[in-house]
């Protein structure tokens, strides 16, 4: 495999206008995508990447919401999620079993840190694609999903499903060729299979975007789980 040569320092950072039209998009996707091909984990081009491909979806989910009392309120308040409004401490001391205490649990255990968004959102649609990226993690806990290869693969199936997710295709698109190496004993078609019977749980579970997950701190994830989760699907 060709080694990517580390560049000394990082581009700018593209910024995407308010209302940005679809070539604009696609360039700055394009832009964000090279660098994160180098720093898959860099937060602020990873944001960028993430609006440039979902802003679409995200305006027309700002709509759904306009038509429902719980988005209206999500959107009139535009409650945060970032590393700055959370207090995993706090969070951690809660009775074992709440949301709160196995999100805090969870990070704590992954070694992971909540994302911390560069530049406050612009208008709705920004704020939507901010919120999906702040409570990805949050599938992992009430899915039950793991965090490994194959666990973030059913993930990014579930969100598919559940939300339509462009970014969510792509990597499980691009990720066919690769993935098979990282998973012990893969085998082809039980792969698929687990992704469609995330994909169809996705799907049938009630729609993550309008949840106001920081009202559930103290609720059991069992709970959680029973509320927002279609059963999963047994697999032989």
């Amino acid at each position: 495999m060709m080694q990517i040569q580390t560049p000394v320092e990082l581009p700018p950072l593209p910024i995407l206008p308010e209302n940005p039209s679809l070539l604009t998009r696609l360039r700055t996707g394009m832009k964000t995508l090279q660098v994160l091909k180098v720093y898959p984990t860099n937060p602020a081009f990873g944001a960028v990447f993430y609006d440039s491909v979902e802003l679409g979806r995200c305006k027309e989910l700002a709509r759904q919401f306009s038509r429902h009392a719980e988005g209206r309120r999500l959107l009139a308040d535009k409650p945060s999620l970032s590393a700055s409004e959370l207090n995993l401490e706090a969070l951690g001391k809660l009775p074992p079993g709440t949301f709160g205490h196995e999100f805090a649990r969870y990070y704590r255990e992954q070694g992971l840190q909540p994302i911390e968004t560069l530049s406050p959102p612009k208008n709705d649609a920004q704020y939507i694609a901010k919120r999906l990226r702040e409570t990805h993690d949050f599938i992992h806990l009430v899915t039950g999903y793991k965090t490994d290869v194959m666990g973030e693969m059913e993930v990014q199936a579930f969100s598919l499903g559940n939300l339509h997710l462009r970014t969510s295709l792509l990597i499980l698109l691009n990720s066919s060729k690769e993935v098979h190496k990282h998973i012990p004993d893969f085998n082809a078609t039980t792969y698929v299979r687990r992704l469609w019977a995330a994909f169809r749980r996705g799907a049938d579970s009630r729609q993550f975007a309008s949840f106001r997950w920081e009202d559930h701190w103290e609720t059991p994830v069992a709970l959680l789980r029973e509320q927002l989760i279609a059963p999963a699907e047994e697999l032989n």
